[in-house]
């Protein structure tokens, strides 16, 4: 054979070797919770491929349209929470805090957490950090004292600040202290304008006492919500009001004080965008507002993006939805997901908190006059054990992988689908996608030139990483 035919041959031979090679292929990961429960973020590994040029029903993943950056998913660690984790045994508190706010395998990542200054409904009993006799008042706060957070949430603050140095904090005063008050109460009442400048050095004091424990609070709504004073502890405060105090006093004493803590108004339901709106409309408040905070007790998550479109420049949180006694673990998996985790990010919200890290086996302990008596807890502890309810699986089927600092990015939405996408500091892109179909759906996700598809159960949620 002469060579120039020897060479043809070995030309033909290498073509008919790369056109029968297979397809280059990566793999992603995808965690899925179904709503029997038969898998709990459970891992499987996908194949990924180049993608196709049509697909009907794809989810497409658009890392170049970028909205709000995320700050974290958590719960609030109400007193009671505190009590029951401080009380476990050393070692099984360790394991607990570590599966909650480590970043480990089996771990979920918890990385927000909101305190309440002072107590909130889930606490044993009502309290400030200036509770004085009656008659008595304190105007220089001479007797301001941390000492009841010192029992049960310092002590697992700190637990929690080994193992997440860098969690962010965020403190929500239910009531200032009752003598502050017209009322003279806990519950209900308004702040007296005599006392605004007290406690807006109040919280001052709060803030700087909290630091001087290693712990930082990077954000304070100014109220738990301020249109429902029916709670124990609780406080009435009109919008009016609320801006009153911020411009005028809190934000002032922040300023000269060198706190660069965050201030949240509102913080309440989502069916009056109008309070926070009417404050961020005055300049001489908006100047020290971070943003709004809400929850969805009443209205529609949609309120959300009605705020950010009236003022793009502030930001938005959303900060406590409960799951009630003993917990309906299909119902609250499917509305807290589609509602929460996909709509409230969706809508410009940096964070999604449940409300109510831990409770006992029977949902104490809470407040009398208005305390919550069914609030289900994430986790419910009995002495040692631990139960995880569905609130914890609801933030963990987020937590876990779209960490601080992640950016929203686009992704549509295709019939029975909804999703929400985001591309993590290290690049990755994950998709937190539901099945709203009352059958078994195939899922294809694309990204850039690649894609990857899988099968989602009924109602099931799915997170993926590719």
């Amino acid at each position: 054979m002469r060579p120039l035919q020897i060479i043809s041959l070995l030309l033909l031979l290498v073509v008919a070797s790369c056109a029968e090679a297979p397809e280059k292929t990566s793999t992603a990961n995808l965690w899925i919770t179904t709503l029997d429960q038969n898998s709990l973020l459970e891992l499987r590994n996908l194949e990924v491929t180049s993608a196709k040029d049509s697909l009907e029903h794809a989810i497409s993943i658009d890392t170049s349209q970028t909205y709000q950056e995320i700050d974290g998913f958590g719960y609030t660690l109400t007193g009671g929470s505190a009590l029951h984790i401080n009380k476990m045994r050393d070692s099984a508190r360790t394991a607990l805090l570590q599966e909650l706010f480590g970043t480990g395998e089996n771990e979920i990542g918890v990385s927000y957490l909101r305190l309440s200054v002072g107590a909130s409904d889930l606490d044993e009993a009502p309290f400030s950090y200036n509770d004085l006799s009656e008659g008595e008042t304190d105007v220089n706060l001479e007797k301001f004292s941390l000492a009841n957070d010192t029992v049960h949430l310092i002590p697992v603050l700190k637990e929690i600040l080994e193992i997440a140095p860098n969690i962010k904090i965020m403190g929500s005063p239910w009531s200032p202290p009752a003598w502050m008050k017209d009322n003279k109460d806990t519950r209900g009442g308004s702040l007296l304008k005599e006392y605004y400048p007290v406690y807006a050095e109040y919280l001052v004091k709060y803030v700087e006492a909290m630091a001087a424990h290693g712990i930082t609070i990077d954000a304070i709504t100014v109220q738990n919500e301020p249109l429902h004073p029916g709670n124990n502890p609780s406080l009435l405060m009109l919008a009016e009001d609320q801006a009153e105090f911020i411009k005028n006093h809190l934000g002032p004493a922040f300023e000269k004080n060198n706190i660069d803590t965050k201030i949240i108004i509102y913080d309440h339901n989502a069916d009056r965008p109008d309070y926070p709106i009417s404050i961020l409309d005055d300049p001489e408040a908006a100047q020290y507002i971070d943003g709004s905070a809400f929850h969805l007790y009443g209205g529609e998550i949609g309120a959300l993006s009605e705020v950010h479109e009236a003022h793009p420049n502030k930001n938005l949180y959303f900060t406590e939805q409960w799951v009630g006694a003993p917990g309906n673990f299909s119902q609250e998996m499917s509305w807290h997901t589609e509602n929460l985790i996909i709509g409230a990010t969706r809508n410009w919200s940096r964070t999604v908190l449940e409300w109510n890290l831990a409770a006992d086996e029977n949902q104490q302990p809470h407040t009398d006059r208005g305390g919550c008596d069914r609030c289900l807890g994430a986790i419910s502890i009995t002495g040692d054990e631990v139960t995880r309810e569905p609130a914890y699986y609801i933030i963990a089927q987020a937590s876990k992988f779209v960490r601080p600092g992640s950016v929203r990015v686009e992704s549509n939405m295709p019939e029975h689908l909804p999703n929400v996408a985001f591309l993590t500091p290290q690049g990755k892109a994950v998709l937190i996608v539901q099945n709203k179909a009352e059958k078994e759906e195939t899922v294809t996700v694309k990204l850039n030139n690649k894609q990857t598809s899988f099968q989602l159960p009924a109602g099931a949620v799915g997170t993926l990483v590719l």
